[in-house]
């Protein structure tokens, strides 16, 4: 199972072998030309207007760098973060990335069939039976999936990027956050929008830091930091 560890290891261990071969299935999905028709319940794709797309194309425009997931995989390992919510599962590979450290478990959330379908067979294949794939559209599948969570100690929001559902699925995660949850956004300068959500988020008085990555950005809870805000060079 990916992330299955012994639970004595340290904290900030997670098998390196398995993010090999989460690589090694990023090889495979950029050269595979199958074609796929591609439900867009956001704000549609900036590379392509038929909803007819090549498997390789998508993942090509939107999966995570391996620099940034690299990034999440080692945050939630360091953190111990246990209970992980993803919003947007696209091919999967950077649910298996999240999914990475021991004993986590990855409720990830898609709203594209045949996007999910092929996410769902990496999953299979990856024996990640630590990640639990949730199909349909996320405005109504994400409310009734945070109820039934414990609690959410790291969550990524790479969906429907525009400002007020970014605002809407933030506050929708509110309720199980704590003062050491994390909270991802990605694509934070991909639009104006984006730029105002996080702007919007920023200010959120339940926020005490944020770290802007460019590429994402990072949003903590926790009183002790105090009320800071970084932009960061990765």
């Amino acid at each position: 199972m990916l992330g299955s560890r012994d639970p004595n290891h340290s904290p900030v261990s997670y098998p390196d072998s398995s993010l090999r071969d989460i690589e090694a299935w990023r090889a495979d999905i950029l050269n595979d030309h199958r074609k796929i028709e591609v439900l867009d319940l956001g704000v549609g794709s900036k590379h392509a207007r038929s909803p007819h797309r090549l498997i390789s194309e998508i993942a090509r425009h939107s999966l995570s760098d391996r620099k940034y997931a690299a990034i999440y995989a080692r945050t939630i390992a360091h953190y111990n973060a246990l209970h992980v919510l993803e919003l947007g599962t696209s091919l999967g590979i950077n649910a298996l990335y999240l999914a990475a450290h021991y004993n986590t478990h990855v409720i990830t959330l898609e709203g594209s069939p045949a996007i999910g379908a092929v996410a769902a067979d990496l999953f299979a294949d990856m024996k990640a039976d630590n990640i639990s794939l949730i199909m349909g559209n996320i405005d109504d599948n994400l409310q009734p999936t945070v109820a039934e969570m414990p609690r959410i100690d790291f969550a990524f929001l790479d969906a429907n990027h525009r400002h007020a559902p970014t605002l809407r699925y933030f506050d929708m995660l509110r309720p199980k956050l704590h003062a050491k949850s994390i909270v991802v956004l990605d694509d934070i300068h991909s639009s104006p929008e984006m730029q105002q959500a996080w702007r919007d988020i920023q200010k959120h008085p339940d926020v005490t830091a944020s770290a802007d990555l460019f590429r994402c950005g990072f949003v903590f809870f926790d009183p002790s930091l105090g009320r800071q805000h970084f932009v960061l060079q990765t």
